[in-house]
């Protein structure tokens, strides 16, 4: 068999990039049947795919119904969802977060964090869970973690004392809460 000219066999390998896994598997199966039975291997080698991608085009080209599917891949394929195949993930998640997590004083159920999705994903690292900021971002609106943004954008001053008051009330939280006490936060500049 006579291969294709270079420049010809560069454009199908570029057109075949651009095609999704349904229609590369279907082009490169056209590809073959035009060349036939014996120079499928050049075909395979040239757009680099495997026998039994190529095989299973062959197949859809054969079957009306299969060449009428909308879907690219078969149900149930694909990278299985981190929630499935990561144990434990949402527990280590909170976990993760429980000295993180500050609320809204007026609804139980406005929660947020402090830390952004790149330093919870390390966190979880840390606890032996790999998972990247996208399944972070899907952890955060599960468990109803709201964005926060803070508002007030100048200090109004300076102490001395300052970073020993927020030492004082960790360790005073850290108390009560080893103690079984709730610790409360309240917002007492809050306007209605």
């Amino acid at each position: 068999m006579q291969p294709y000219p270079t420049h010809i066999e560069a454009q199908m390998q570029r057109y075949y990039r651009s095609l999704s896994e349904k229609d590369r598997r279907r082009y490169a199966a056209i590809e073959a049947l035009k060349l036939g039975h014996g120079e499928q291997i050049y075909i395979r080698r040239l757009l680099g795919c495997h026998h039994e991608m190529l095989q299973l085009g062959l197949q859809e080209l054969e079957d009306e119904t299969l060449l009428q599917q909308e879907r690219i891949r078969q149900p149930g394929g694909g990278r299985k969802s981190a929630f499935e195949t990561i144990a434990g993930l949402d527990e280590a998640f909170l976990r993760v977060l429980a000295q993180h997590t500050v609320g809204s004083p007026t609804d139980e159920q406005i929660k947020w964090t402090h830390l952004n999705r790149s330093q919870i994903s390390e966190l979880l690292k840390a606890e032996g869970i790999e998972v990247s900021v996208t399944v972070v971002d899907q952890l955060l609106e599960k468990h109803n973690f709201r964005k926060r943004q803070a508002v007030k954008t100048l200090a109004t001053g300076t102490s001395e004392y300052r970073n020993e008051q927020f030492e004082t009330i960790e360790r005073l939280k850290e108390d009560y809460q080893n103690d079984g006490n709730p610790v409360i936060s309240m917002d007492t500049k809050k306007e209605n």
